[in-house]
């Protein structure tokens, strides 16, 4: 299944194609493993038949090819851009395979080696704050908690009506996203409204500029809340990426490589962050306002302008699902500890507080929140390292094109100076 054949690192470089090629068929095998990991292959079809009718492959074995693969990629014939996007991805897929194999990986180190980033608690004095933010904005009787609470109720959605105000949006955001970054003439998302799901919303990418988005209906949605998710999951989130990476890097440029969206990779935080930004990337300050009118457009009435504020206290308790996440797998605190941890901070009903813990205990989630919160925290922080003659949409762009990593943005944030020239691999 590994081919170990020796190539000579003088004159004669490896096979770069053949590395990327070895690659794809690991995330395939240990998708074989843990189904759900590959998130969207829409590379040679005949690489996932072959997988599937393999026999079941051992992780120890996709430990060492993952292994194998690193110390032969920098003889590898491919640009350095395409070597630091494979090596960081190969990393993560080491780690996957060493935990199938049913070695001990502390937390942490599962998080940075998934994700390229260190991660530890944030302080109570910052959600202190953030709560103090949202006391001026919700006055009245009853605790924070409540008060939250009913101004959430009175900014859901009627469920007969999410779906038709989803499109409303999409179409709006779409509209917004076709204005700043071509899209192909035939992309296309379908929605669809689901039940018991450890998630808010998910893009299944199928290809060929299609994507499916399903809708967990069970969480209750909000005004506030849905033009976040539809940018999020749609225009300018994950559909937006892999309909212009299919474009540009796998077809224009032939990095096959990037064909595979692997669950637990660098990738992810890349994406969750660019597409948690989404809607701060194509409508920005007002959205709020923005929303209004497109609910007001369908017979929902929205205070937009208090829904962003409010949004905005709420940013300060970014961090604390991470800290959730911490205890529940760093401390091996109690689960219902944990959840009185969210209530507290989040000041989320039990209910809520316990569908999220489902997703944090998740065997292949629970360290995927990291790519919500670290990502939002990096890809923010370097979007707004601009330069003079860069847009808020050029920086975007960049994401939505380029072969980057987390480990490359931070450098170019603790450096503090934008790195304008595009890679030309």
């Amino acid at each position: 299944m590994v081919n170990r054949a020796v190539i000579s690192y003088g004159l004669q470089s490896v096979d770069g194609d053949r590395i990327v090629r070895e690659y794809l068929l690991l995330g395939l095998r240990l998708d074989r493993l843990s189904p759900g990991l590959v998130d969207s292959f829409t590379g040679d079809r005949a690489l996932r038949r072959a997988v599937d009718v393999e026999p079941r492959p051992h992780p120890v074995a996709l430990t060492e090819q993952a292994a194998l693969l690193r110390r032969e990629l920098p003889g590898a014939d491919l640009e350095p851009t395409r070597k630091r996007f494979l090596d960081a991805h190969l990393v993560a897929a080491e780690t996957i395979a060493r935990k199938l194999a049913g070695v001990r990986v502390g937390f942490v180190d599962e998080v940075r080696a998934y994700f390229q980033v260190d991660i530890s608690p944030g302080h109570p004095d910052t959600y202190r704050r953030a709560h103090a933010a949202l006391d001026e904005l919700l006055p009245g009787p009853g605790s924070l908690a409540q008060r939250l609470a009913d101004h959430r109720a009175l900014d859901e959605v009627p469920p007969r009506r999410l779906k038709n105000t989803v499109h409303a949006l999409s179409s709006a955001l779409r509209d917004r996203v076709r204005q700043r970054f071509e899209l192909p003439a035939n992309e296309v998302v379908e929605y669809e409204v689901v039940t018991d799901k450890p998630w808010s919303g998910f893009n299944y990418y199928l290809g060929g500029f299609r994507s499916r988005v399903a809708i967990n209906a069970d969480l209750g949605h909000r005004m506030s809340n849905l033009p976040h998710l539809v940018a999020h999951e749609s225009y300018p989130g994950h559909h937006t990426e892999h309909c212009r990476k299919e474009v540009g890097l796998v077809g224009k440029r032939g990095h096959a490589e990037q064909a595979l969206f692997l669950i637990n990779t660098p990738q992810c935080l890349m994406a969750e962050g660019m597409a948690e930004l989404g809607l701060h990337a194509v409508v920005g300050a007002g959205w709020g306002r923005w929303a209004e009118e497109i609910m007001a457009d369908l017979g929902l009435r929205m205070d937009g302008e208090l829904a962003e504020r409010v949004e905005n206290a709420l940013s300060g308790l970014l961090t604390v699902r991470q800290d959730a996440a911490l205890m529940l797998h760093d401390r091996r605190a109690h689960p219902d500890d944990v959840v009185d941890f969210l209530c507290r901070w989040l000041l989320v009903p039990e209910r809520r507080a316990r569908h999220m813990l489902r997703f944090l205990g998740d065997p292949l989630w629970r360290a995927y929140t990291t790519t919500y919160v670290e990502g939002v925290r990096l890809v923010r922080a370097w979007l707004d390292l601009r330069a003079r003659t860069d847009t808020l949409s050029d920086r975007y762009l960049r994401l939505l094109d380029e072969p980057l990593v987390p480990a490359a943005l931070a450098e170019e944030v603790a450096a503090g100076v934008p790195w304008l020239s595009r890679d030309p691999g």
